[in-house]
C-alpha cells in the first residue's frame, strides 16, 4: 500500500485534487484508472479533476492537469490559478511566475493568498455565428482557450438543460472527434455581470465554474460588441471570475479566487 499525500483546493467552485510531484512515491504511478478512482465524488476524494504540480525546464513550474475521468486535458483556466496559489504557499514561486502546460506557457501573478491571476495562451478559432444543425439554440459561438469551448447566448440560465443539452452538444458531428465544453451566458437582471453555466468534457456534467469557459465567454461576448473589457463573470457558485481581454494580441487574463478546502492523504495499490 502507497501513502500519497494530497491538498483539495478550488477556483470559483471548479474543484480540484493537488498532488506535488515530489510526493509522488518512488516507483508509483498516477495512471488514468486511479486518478477517476480518486476524483469520484462518492467513493474517492472527490473533484473535477487532478492537477501535479512539477518542474519544468522553459517555466517556474509544470502542470500536469487530468479530467475526472483520467484524461490528460492540454489546459484548465482555473486549474491553473490553483497550481499557482498551491506552489505559492510552498515556497515554489514569488508573487510572479511561469506555468508549463500542454497548451502553452501561462504568466502568472499572485495578488493575495487567494487571488490568482493567469495569462492563458493566446485564442484561436474565434467564430462567432457557427452553424449547429439540430440545436434548439438561436446562435452558436466558438473559441479555444486552450481547450475548445461553444459559447451559447440565453435570456434565461435556469431554464438551460445542462445535462442533456450540454451532452448532446459537446458530442455533436460538429465538433468531431474531440468534442466540445458547452457555455451558456446570460446577463444578469439590472445590468450586473454575466452569469455563465457550463457543461465540461471530460468531467461529462455540469461544474461550478470554469476557467477557460468563462474566458471564451468573455473573448465572444466582447467581440459581439455586448460587454467591453474587463469582464466580470460569475459562476455557478456564485464567486466572480474577471477576464481582461486584448484582441489585438488575442490574449485573455483570468483573474479569481483559488482556495485551499483541506489536505489529506490517501492509501491504495500501486
Amino acid at each position: 500500500m502507497s501513502r500519497l499525500r494530497f491538498t483539495k483546493m478550488h477556483g470559483a467552485g471548479n474543484d480540484f485534487i493537488m498532488v506535488d510531484a515530489r510526493d509522488l512515491p518512488p516507483g508509483s504511478t498516477l495512471d488514468r484508472a486511479r486518478i477517476a478512482a480518486l476524483c469520484d465524488r462518492r467513493t474517492g476524494v472527490g473533484a473535477d479533476g487532478l492537477i501535479i504540480v512539477g518542474t519544468a525546464p522553459d517555466a517556474d513550474l509544470r502542470m500536469a492537469y487530468y479530467n475526472a475521468d483520467g484524461g490528460e486535458a492540454e489546459m484548465c483556466g482555473n486549474g491553473a490559478r490553483c497550481t499557482v496559489a498551491f506552489a505559492r504557499r510552498a515556497g515554489l514561486v514569488g508573487d510572479r511566475c511561469t506555468l508549463a502546460t500542454v497548451a502553452g506557457v501561462l504568466g502568472a501573478r499572485v495578488h493575495g493568498a487567494a487571488d490568482i491571476e493567469v495569462t492563458l495562451p493566446p485564442y484561436r478559432d474565434l467564430a462567432l455565428a457557427v452553424e449547429v444543425p439540430g440545436s434548439p439554440f438561436a446562435a452558436h459561438h466558438t473559441c479555444n482557450t486552450g481547450v475548445p469551448h461553444l459559447v451559447i447566448q440565453v435570456d434565461d440560465l435556469a431554464a438551460v438543460d445542462v445535462a442533456g443539452q450540454g451532452r448532446a452538444l459537446r458530442l455533436h458531428p460538429r465538433f468531431a472527434p474531440a468534442g466540445t465544453n458547452v457555455d451558456w451566458v446570460a446577463r444578469e437582471a439590472g445590468g450586473g455581470p454575466w452569469r455563465l453555466r457550463t457543461y465540461e468534457r471530460g468531467v461529462e456534467a455540469e461544474t461550478l465554474a470554469c476557467g477557460t469557459g468563462a474566458s471564451a465567454a468573455a473573448a465572444v461576448l466582447t467581440r459581439l460588441g455586448l460587454a467591453t473589457s474587463p469582464v466580470a463573470i460569475r459562476t455557478r457558485s456564485g464567486d466572480l471570475l474577471t477576464i481582461t481581454v486584448d484582441h489585438a494580441e488575442r490574449r485573455l487574463t483570468l483573474r479569481g479566487p483559488a482556495v485551499v478546502a483541506f489536505a489529506g492523504e490517501v492509501t491504495g495499490d500501486d
